[in-house]
């Protein structure tokens, strides 16, 4: 596992990048997989990644994981990507931009959240 430090770091940055709570984020993740038909189980919810930011949300930093910081890494490198987190949100005029943000959203990022 990583040092003190660099564990440090990269939980700050996983919370600054992950701006959605742990409610906000499972419902997000139930809804995105509801369909006409049937709801999935709440722990069933989503994609793999998703399920594993919202575990993480709900973890205290001592009780973090290996897998847990290849996620926080994953996240943070992802989000940072597909985000310029110095400027505002722009609002969405596009598919293209509904889609990116509902990948985001996926990873606990709501780009139109202040």
């Amino acid at each position: 596992m990583a040092d003190a430090l660099e564990l440090d770091a990269l939980w700050e940055d996983f919370h600054r990048v992950v701006n959605m709570t742990s409610q906000e984020l499972a419902a997000w993740l139930r809804v995105r997989d509801a369909d006409e038909e049937a709801e999935p189980l709440p722990e069933e919810a989503g994609t793999p990644t998703g399920r594993h930011v919202l575990a993480i949300l709900q973890k205290r930093r001592t009780d973090l994981t290996d897998a847990d910081v290849r996620v926080m890494h994953k996240v943070v490198d992802t989000v940072g990507d597909l985000v310029d987190m110095e400027n505002e949100p722009e609002p969405e005029t596009t598919p293209e931009d509904t889609r990116r943000r509902h990948r985001l959203m996926t990873l606990g990022h709501d780009p139109l959240k202040p």
